[in-house]
């Protein structure tokens, strides 16, 4: 793990192919099947959802299905949620290398989701640069004082942001991708309940603090006359309270859209995930919301977080909830409580470094029925996107581990190849970047500031 993100003990894992070859032993290879639901209450009218079950690793496979449900809470406007509701999942799924094996697929995933967010985020940040909305000269100024610092903050002409909760489902593999303060939470067949995501507040995050400021942002609560702070912790430029999100051009690169991945393996007993927008969180707690929903179909499931959310709080924020039911193909559930071929670009993918966080096992669940298989939340690109080793077999072409640009062998940077090159520096390794890719790196990093370009 990297000093700037989340420090995440990795506790034993297990092989995600050595649970898969331990199925096909049994005989226990039957897909679960997958029920949902979902309820909202808009305020602001910036929350939006994904829901798709009939996704496919290959085309016109029906056995190799998947399913894919996400939340996006946006802020300042919807542009920014709907732009990743719709684009989010084809970058992701552009980032796999193709011809794999569902193991392989499966290992991919963490990689492929952090390339999809940041490409997300590239993409509607090039799209805001290029619209008319953003050339607008501000007309509208503020004056605000932060840390005893007089600010002068535009009041127009500011971009949209949003957080991400994505999940992936294929089988009884369960992976979750997150930027921002959505939330999903796993309750299992046995009454354990395990949080999947990590919040991204900087108000609760002191690593995600200490990351910001390192990168060049500063952080600080608005001050009233007199020198008494009010409100939540802040990131200045733009004053956003999160450390991650897709989007958010006018608050500076050092709010990263790096996700945090989980991955984990439920038994065959199944479970209930809960993804919900922090409408719901900052009412009910996670164990709340598991506990007040046991029982019931996922639609009324869902209904009754919302239900109980806003009975507890009102209607202060959108308020969406969606509630994911992977139930055993043979639909014996054990009853709840109450309501209370050869590949270039895979030979590249696939090395020893990368996964060196898929050799041990930890169980999550109170009562040992899930399986972690992988967990990562640095905001260093670098370190998520790993090591690729050349190969002869590569003929020269690359492309850009983010974008998926085509690179000649000649254009490509190294993710791992420093800002000013040193002897140190490895580029010949990948994967590699394309200019705009490394330069947004750099950015993120806090090595150039927002928007300036190096060519």
């Amino acid at each position: 793990m990297g000093s700037s993100g989340h420090t995440y003990e990795h506790h034993d894992l297990v092989p995600l192919a050595a649970l898969i070859n331990r199925e096909l032993r049994n005989g226990k290879t039957e897909k679960p099947a997958v029920r949902y639901g979902y309820a909202a209450q808009s305020r602001k009218g910036e929350d939006y959802f994904l829901m798709k079950t009939d996704c496919q690793r290959v085309a016109g496979n029906p056995s190799t299905s998947f399913s894919v449900f996400g939340i996006f809470d946006g802020h300042n406007g919807s542009g920014a949620a709907i732009f990743s509701r719709d684009n989010l999942l084809n970058y992701v799924l552009n980032a796999m290398p193709r011809g794999l094996e569902r193991d392989e697929w499966l290992h991919a995933l963490p990689r492929a989701l952090v390339a999809g967010f940041v490409k997300a985020d590239k993409e509607f940040q090039a799209k805001g640069t290029n619209s008319k909305p953003f050339k607008l000269i501000f007309c509208c100024r503020t004056l605000i004082c932060v840390n005893n610092k007089l600010k002068l903050v535009s009041s127009a002409g500011k971009t949209s942001g949003t957080t991400a909760t994505f999940v992936i489902i294929d089988g009884w593999t369960v992976t979750v991708a997150s930027v921002g303060d959505s939330r999903c939470i796993l309750d299992a067949q046995g009454g354990g309940v395990s949080i999947l995501t990590v919040d991204h507040r900087l108000e609760e995050n002191a690593e995600e603090r200490e990351r910001v400021t390192a990168s060049g942002g500063e952080v600080g609560r608005l001050s009233i006359f007199g020198g008494t702070e009010v409100g939540p912790l802040r990131c200045w430029p733009g004053g956003l309270c999160l450390s991650r999100s897709i989007g958010d051009m006018d608050v500076g690169e050092f709010i990263v859209p790096i996700p945090y991945v989980k991955q984990v393996k439920l038994s065959s007993t199944g479970g209930r995930l809960i993804i919900a927008s922090d409408g719901v969180w900052d009412a009910v707690s996670s164990e709340m919301a598991a506990q007040s929903c046991r029982g019931l179909p996922a639609e009324l499931a869902a209904r009754l977080v919302v239900k109980e959310s806003l009975r507890t709080r009102g209607l202060k924020d959108d308020t969406s909830c969606i509630v994911v039911d992977i139930i055993p193909p043979d639909n014996k559930i054990p009853p709840s409580p109450p309501p209370k071929k050869y590949n270039k670009l895979k030979a590249l993918f696939f090395t020893k470094n990368y996964w060196k966080s898929t050799n041990k096992t930890k169980k999550l669940s109170a009562v040992g029925t899930v399986e972690e298989l992988f967990e990562e939340g640095s905001a260093m690109l670098a370190e998520r996107l790993g090591n690729d080793k050349p190969t002869a077999e590569t003929g020269g072409i690359f492309v850009c581990a983010v974008c998926q640009a085509d690179l000649a062998s000649n254009e490509g940077i190294s993710v791992h190849a420093g800002w000013i090159f040193s002897v140190s520096s490895k580029p010949w390794q990948g994967p590699f970047l394309c200019t705009d890719c490394r330069n947004k790196k750099d950015a993120m990093e806090g090595k150039r500031p927002s928007g300036v370009r190096v060519v």
